[in-house]
């Protein structure tokens, strides 16, 4: 019997270890030294609340899953009905491909065909190594169409140090500017952190503020990186999730309207454009026409123990 997620790969090295499952080549556990770093979802699951999934050719939300690209309108499923959004891509829920996979490392493949609202093809490719710097995972995408395709890339991991809530975890989040978001979940505009619930960039408990927002002017080092911490003061457990210059965008979400798991954990996902780009063409990449240059976009992200 297959499980819903499909066939598992185990990857593993320098005291990680982590799980990728065939459906969605979505990232479902990952652990350090015996320690979750993720809180997934067993293997007989069909991925609850996006967990470690792949978000492409878009992250978030496209309002009305409706989007014009040089005068032609096109329109993609609805799968937010409460909302009535297009959430997070189109291959999330597919079967994706290894290509390779080694003990510390595994490489999958998918090619997302033309269809109506996305009218172009697209050669997807993840790849997730551990190493001694953690988790790393790197996601492409080449366009194989005639013409240019709209892209943008992300990924939904919710990190854990411990049994939560995540009221008691202290949260570094280096983002000088807050999106926010009308009763939709879509932009509303922006705003300064400075002087808000949701100034994080000095590490302080999360305590009752509730996240569902995206946050962008991220401060990085010296070679582009920006780094999120969470982490248990009761018992110093800590986890680090990064990014590269690609991803300008973060959302984090504490999923506080879902039953069983409100606050137990805390999604920060990484994305290269903020919701609804695909409307308002924020940070939202342009792949030139197969075979010329730019028709590929790679983007770098990963986790880490802060132990």
């Amino acid at each position: 019997m297959l499980p819903p997620s499909g066939d598992q790969y185990e990857i593993g090295g320098s005291g990680y270890r982590a799980v990728i499952a065939q459906c969605g080549a979505t990232l479902r556990a990952l652990e350090h030294d015996g320690v979750a770093l993720l809180d997934g979802f067993a293997a007989d699951e069909i991925a609850p609340g996006a967990r470690g999934q792949l978000l492409a050719p878009w992250p978030n939300r496209i309002g009305d899953g409706r989007f014009e690209l040089g005068g032609e309108v096109h329109q993609v499923p609805i799968d937010e009905p409460e909302h009535h959004n297009a959430l997070h891509g189109l291959v999330r829920w597919a079967s994706w491909t290894v290509e390779d996979h080694r003990a510390q490392s595994v490489t999958l493949t998918h090619r997302l065909m033309a269809r109506p609202g996305y009218p172009w093809t697209l050669d997807l490719s993840v790849t997730y190594e551990v190493s001694t710097d953690g988790l790393r995972v790197t996601q492409s995408a080449t366009n194989r169409a005639a013409t240019p395709a709209p892209y943008a890339s992300g990924a939904h991991p919710y990190l854990t140090v411990g049994l939560g809530p995540v009221d008691g975890w202290e949260l570094a989040l280096p983002a000088a500017t807050h999106q926010l978001a009308d009763d939709r979940l879509l932009p509303a505009g922006t705003e300064p952190v400075a002087g808000t619930a949701y100034d994080f960039r000095i590490a302080r408990l999360i305590g009752a503020v509730g996240f569902d927002d995206g946050f962008t002017d991220l401060e990085r080092d010296a070679d582009g990186v920006a780094t999120v911490t969470l982490t248990d003061p009761d018992t110093g457990r800590g986890v680090m999730l990064w990014v590269d210059g690609r991803h300008r965008w973060l959302q984090v979400f504490s999923a506080d309207d879902v039953p069983g798991t409100a606050r137990r954990s805390l999604a920060v996902e990484p994305m290269t454009a903020p919701p609804d780009a695909f409307r308002t063409g924020t940070d939202l990449a342009t792949l030139a026409p197969a075979g010329q240059t730019g028709d590929t976009l790679t983007a770098s992200w990963g986790i880490r123990s802060r132990l």
